[in-house]
């Protein structure tokens, strides 16, 4: 039964991994990267992981995505955009030079850490804790973990992602009749 869920939830996202990346249209690429994000929820449940599962539903397949969806539709790109026209010449290229780069640094990341394991660490007071609490010590664990170590990190990824709503929006902004943009000291 492991094995059939595994291969189903694989499917999920492996599928949905696709259609965000071949779909033209933007509705479509965002409903697909819902499936992907259920099936990563599927995978979680069957390492008995319903919280990370569920933070997965809400968070991600809920807000996420439908801030997306509603980015979308408020700059009206719900069609299908243009390829062949490029604003640099070296674009492309670049991607290409900068993707085969980031799967180098992988490739040999990995064979790295074959060849130096990694050291073992001692647990944190949140580990030990969580360890010595049978119920719902993991949640208790994590909720500590967050709200006390990584509470900059967090507010500073949600500041972040509000800035990059609010450029967006200004970026892909049609100007009206009659307006004019002031871009590097000239007039558009």
């Amino acid at each position: 039964m492991q094995l059939f869920v595994f291969i189903v939830a694989g499917a999920m996202v492996l599928g949905g991994a696709v259609g965000v990346v071949l779909r033209t249209h933007p509705v479509h690429a965002a409903l697909s990267l819902v499936l992907t994000l259920f099936g990563i929820a599927v995978l979680f449940i069957a390492q008995d992981a319903q919280f990370l599962a569920a933070v997965e539903v809400i968070v991600y397949a809920g807000a996420i995505v439908v801030l997306f969806l509603f980015v979308i539709m408020l700059l009206g790109i719900d069609r299908a955009e243009d390829l062949h026209v490029e604003p640099f010449k070296i674009q492309r290229p670049a991607a290409l030079v900068i993707g085969v780069g980031l799967v180098s640094l992988l490739g040999i990341a990995v064979i790295a850490s074959r060849e130096h394991p990694v050291p073992t660490v001692t647990p944190s007071q949140a580990v030990t804790d969580a360890l010595a609490d049978p119920h719902n010590g993991n949640i208790r664990a994590l909720a500590r973990d967050v709200f006390s170590d990584h509470v900059l990190a967090f507010e500073l990824t949600s500041a972040l992602l509000v800035i990059a709503v609010v450029a967006t929006v200004i970026l892909a902004r049609k100007p009206r009749k009659g307006e004019t943009y002031i871009v590097s000291g000239s007039a558009q």
